[in-house]
């Protein structure tokens, strides 16, 4: 019971991640110090999509679910979890890679939005 516990605690923490690394930009617009959480995270997100790498929360998962008796499931938690839901039917490389492309444009907006906006204060308070 304990893994099987677990295993959704880890599958939730997952999600929440994929959340951030997705749209937590927006959320550094309002608290600017979250920055230095959120970029690298933004960046290991679309390592992960770029290169098709399996996130290491996704064999620990897997390994609880183990534990639990319950079977694992082959490839990563984008695809397991969030694909069906999220991305459409026959998702293909190329289209992984784009969205991941779009996530990397939506925060890198978001991040040359501030480093503009933190240059003019500079400008107007010097």
């Amino acid at each position: 019971m304990l893994y099987g516990w677990l295993a959704n605690l880890v599958v939730l923490l997952h999600f929440g991640f994929v959340i951030f690394v997705a749209v937590g930009g927006f959320a550094v617009l309002r608290w600017r110090r979250l920055a230095w959480v959120h970029a690298p995270a933004a960046l290991w997100g679309a390592l992960i999509e770029f290169t098709g790498w399996v996130c290491p929360l996704t064999p620990l998962e897997n390994c609880l679910r183990r534990h639990t008796g319950g079977g694992s499931y082959e490839g990563g938690f984008i695809e397991h979890y969030i694909t069906a839901v999220v991305y459409p039917p026959g998702l293909t490389r190329a289209a992984q890679v784009v969205l991941g492309i779009l996530v990397v444009a939506i925060n890198a907006s978001v991040y040359g939005w501030l480093y503009v906006s933190w240059r003019r204060r500079r400008r107007v308070g010097a």
